[in-house]
C-alpha cells in the first residue's frame, strides 16, 4: 500500500454526498459535477484522514453539523459558478 492510497480528505466525501442528493445536480455530465466539485472543494478547508472511523469518533455533533452546514453552502455556490461557466470542452 502506498502512501496515496492511505489518506483522505473528509469534505470530498461530504461534497460528494451532498452532490448526489441535489436535484439541480441530475443530468449534469461527469466533467460538470467534477468541476462542481473542485469548485466547493477549493472553498473549504482540507480536513485529512487515515480511516474513516476516526473521524466518526473524534468529530463533535456540533462539528460535524457545521461541516454539513460550509459544504452546503459551498455546492451551492459551486453548482451556481458552474452553470455560468460552460466549457468549450465538453
Amino acid at each position: 500500500m502506498t502512501i496515496d492510497t492511505q489518506i483522505a480528505n473528509y469534505y470530498e466525501k461530504l461534497v460528494i454526498d451532498d452532490l448526489k442528493g441535489r436535484l439541480e445536480a441530475d443530468g449534469k455530465t461527469e466533467n460538470e459535477l467534477a468541476d462542481i466539485a473542485c469548485v466547493a472543494l477549493n472553498q473549504l478547508p482540507a480536513r485529512y484522514y487515515r480511516f474513516s472511523v476516526d473521524m466518526a469518533f473524534y468529530l463533535s455533533v456540533q462539528e460535524q453539523h457545521g461541516m454539513e452546514t460550509e459544504v452546503e453552502k459551498a455546492v451551492t455556490h459551486a453548482l451556481a459558478f458552474v452553470s455560468g461557466h460552460h466549457r468549450d470542452d465538453e
